[in-house]
């Protein structure tokens, strides 16, 4: 749905963004990470049509960003960092002037903008002014605003910028709500905590450049040769549990403590689903058992530092 083909830009002697290419497929949720000033929204900008590429090109749900920017327009949803308050409107009337915007039908436009409220709780707030909305509402509002034309592609730069914890909260249960509703996301914060419940793949950025994209799983696969297995066992299972793990051939560098075994796992899929099998076999009560990923925390530290070429 999103294609990036080596998207430069510069601002007289100085590089933005340098050579950067990744792609985001129909449904998928990509959370574009790194520090502020990396590069995340101008790249943001040229894919939502407001900034021209010094080279490179881009393409969303088909159509080319450079060379028919309003087709890109109709089937995108951008909310930017940071919008201006419309002072004299009402949240029904800002909606509407963006439902007019994307030329859909007065018919329409009332029932559209009642399923948008709804949609983002903002109900009750119709008829206030947009003036006096908190942070936080203004930010639904925003998202709102995006969705008026049922876009099948949303691009959002940093939405949860500025929210306090409960906010961010439920700006979380929104994005996944949309993410339930089948829209391709691209997101970008510099706050990886925003992203790690979601995401289907990653882009990791840096001073221009793209140290890594992919799907979550696929980019912790390059940075760590093995998947980290936990397993919780009840009584005094502990000592037969890292006696069975020490004899499977994926097993390695086991340690255990406080009813809970860790091992390094070198095997496949089914070899983790032989063992647990092989440990429930011997009667060991097995509470859980499953493999614990890296962190998007750990996995941007890891990249940055050189982990991943």
């Amino acid at each position: 749905m999103i294609e990036v083909v080596n998207f430069t830009k510069r601002y007289g002697d100085f590089l933005a963004v340098d050579d950067l290419s990744f792609t985001i497929g129909k449904g998928e949720i990509f959370g574009f990470i790194g520090p502020n000033g990396a590069g995340k929204s101008t790249t943001i900008r040229f894919l939502a049509t407001l900034l021209r590429p010094t080279s490179g090109e881009g393409r969303v749900a088909g159509h080319s960003v450079t060379g028919d920017p309003m087709a890109v327009r109709r089937v995108i949803g951008f909310m930017p960092d940071d919008f201006g308050v419309y002072d004299g409107m009402k949240v029904w009337e800002f909606l509407d002037f963006f439902a007019v915007a994307y030329e859909i039908p007065r018919a329409f436009r009332k029932k559209i903008i009642g399923e948008v409220l709804e949609l983002l709780d903002l109900t009750s707030k119709r008829d206030d002014y947009v003036s006096g909305l908190s942070k936080g509402m203004k930010q639904r509002l925003c998202l709102a605003k995006t969705l008026v034309h049922d876009p099948p592609v949303l691009i959002l730069d940093e939405p949860a910028s500025g929210l306090d914890p409960r906010a961010r909260l439920e700006m979380k249960a929104l994005l996944n709500e949309l993410k339930q509703m089948g829209k391709t996301i691209l997101i970008s914060s510099h706050i990886l905590s925003e992203l790690a419940d979601f995401c289907t793949s990653i882009g990791v950025i840096e001073r221009g450049k793209l140290l890594a994209a992919g799907s979550i799983g696929e980019i912790q696969q390059r940075i760590r040769a093995y998947r980290v297995l936990k397993v919780r066992v009840l009584g005094e299972d502990t000592t037969r549990a890292k006696e069975v793990m020490s004899n499977d051939p994926s097993v390695r560098q086991i340690e255990s403590f406080d009813h809970t075994v860790t091992a390094e796992f070198v095997g496949r899929d089914q070899d983790m689903a032989r063992l647990l099998e092989r440990l429930i076999q011997s009667g060991i009560s097995v509470q859980s058992f499953a493999e614990e990923p890296l962190s998007l925390e750990e996995v941007f530290m890891m990249i940055t530092q050189g982990v991943v070429g």
